[in-house]
């Protein structure tokens, strides 16, 4: 068992759907879930969607996706927008969390930008952390965690089984 899991879903959305029910559920239990899940807009007449963040625990949403028109090609991320999101989360983090959940260790995190300072100064609190993961970003998490991550199926009960046992709450029904 360890504080710092990921997830890695085959479907599109899929990640991003099962954080989000699981900060949900979690929540509905009296846990204080700190982070942020990721909510995908179509937009009309183009491939590419809208990037939002749902801030946990109060749901204020930020777009942190920037529209280039149907045709730019390259990366749509608002690398300032992501950087205000990790700034609010840590005023979140810091009034007090059981978990930490954040949809993406992606480009920003590699680099050494983006959510990677606070994965690891919550880490090093004894924080639980939970980051969607995709298959690109697999090297650079590799990297960052060291061996120290677990991974987790795309499964809804794993998940919750994790969080769980990262919380050590026992289930009542035992």
């Amino acid at each position: 068992m360890t504080a710092l899991a990921f997830l890695h879903a085959p479907e599109t959305g899929q990640t991003n759907r099962l954080l989000a029910d699981l900060a949900a559920r979690l929540a509905a239990q009296g846990l204080r879930v700190c982070g942020c899940v990721q909510i995908d807009s179509p937009r009309d007449g183009q491939a590419r969607c809208d990037m939002d963040l749902r801030l946990l625990p109060d749901g204020a949403m930020l777009r942190i996706s920037e529209n280039r028109g149907p045709g730019a090609g390259g990366c749509q991320l608002d690398a300032a927008a992501l950087e205000t999101a990790v700034a609010e989360i840590s005023l979140r983090l810091a009034q007090g969390a059981d978990l930490l959940i954040l949809n993406k260790f992606g480009k920003q995190e590699a680099a050494g930008h983006g959510f990677r300072a606070l994965i690891a100064e919550a880490v090093a609190a004894g924080l639980p952390v939970l980051v969607g993961l995709n298959r690109s970003g697999q090297a650079g998490f590799d990297a960052f965690a060291a061996g120290m991550a677990q991974p987790l199926p795309p499964d809804a009960q794993a998940l919750e089984d994790w969080a769980n046992a990262a919380l050590n709450i026992r289930d009542p029904a035992a």
